[in-house]
């Protein structure tokens, strides 16, 4: 039978995916919060370790600040990985047998660029109800409606020309992890810490890559003007890294944290399908 798009075993990836997805962001979600409030905000008031900063804003604005938008962004980012994961591994299974880092970073800019068309308006409702405090959506869905009749379609794909170049971020930790593992593998060292590591490394190293586009992606986003971000970026290039630390401590553990929930629900769910299959 040839390979197809559409198998239950790319759905199980795309499954796995959205729920290891959902479960890392929800445990790191403050470190994300921190992350935007860094990127989009010109103040100076943000300053010390990530740590100290979210004391800070617990402090002063509630600890619900720290998870001010948790909902939809749990609901955006299942939809989102959901659709990666599926994209992904439904063209390795389509075009080749025999992966390689060249092909799966080929496939991870490919289902990239179908996300981020598909979802950039779940995300750009995101920031808007994370980083303004008057914000009155109740849901993703009234947000989306809101900002569609005040900005119209221009404002719901805002920032999509940088978040199509950053789909570089993803299929580069694809690739990386994709390549530790099958090396791994080969071994026999591949097991859950294995996981959690290579996880956390194939996401530092897309993160600290492309970390000044996503800076650019988060303020388009928020509607903030660029020209403030461009002219102290000239006086202090280290500003196009502004928010790293949050960034790295955010994205590697929810990386590391996904992709062991990920591993282990395929394996759990494709063993129970070889029994059952087995046994008819």
């Amino acid at each position: 039978m040839a390979p197809t798009l559409f198998s239950y075993e790319t759905l199980v990836h795309a499954i796995a995916g959205a729920t290891g997805s959902v479960v890392g962001m929800a445990v790191f979600y403050p470190l994300d919060t921190l992350r935007s409030r860094l990127q989009v905000e010109d103040s100076n008031k943000l300053q010390g370790s990530s740590f100290e900063l979210l004391c800070k804003l617990a402090t002063e604005e509630g600890l619900e600040s720290l998870y001010r938008g948790l909902a939809p962004v749990l609901q955006s980012l299942s939809v989102s990985n959901f659709v990666y994961f599926y994209t992904f591994h439904g063209l390795r299974k389509i075009f080749t047998n025999d992966s390689s880092a060249m092909k799966d970073l080929s496939f991870g800019l490919i289902a990239g660029s179908i996300n981020v068309l598909l979802t950039s308006p779940l995300w750009v409702v995101n920031t808007r109800m994370k980083l303004d405090k008057k914000a009155t959506y109740n849901s993703l869905t009234e947000g989306l409606f809101d900002l569609y009749k005040k900005e119209g379609a221009k404002g719901l794909w805002s920032g999509t020309i940088p978040s199509l170049l950053l789909v570089s971020n993803p299929a580069i930790q694809f690739m990386v992890y994709e390549a530790l593992k099958r090396h791994l593998i080969s071994k026999g060292l591949f097991d859950t810490f294995s996981a959690f590591l290579v996880g956390a490394v194939a996401k530092a190293v897309a993160t600290t890559l492309t970390y000044p586009l996503q800076l650019i992606q988060s303020r388009l986003r928020a509607g903030t003007s660029l020209k403030p971000l461009f002219r102290d970026m000239k006086a202090k290039p280290s500003l196009a890294f502004r928010g790293l630390e949050a960034k790295l401590l955010q994205t590697v553990m929810t990386a590391a944290l996904m992709f062991i929930i990920y591993e282990k629900l395929v394996r759990l769910v494709l063993t129970i399908m070889r029994v059952r299959m087995a046994k008819h």
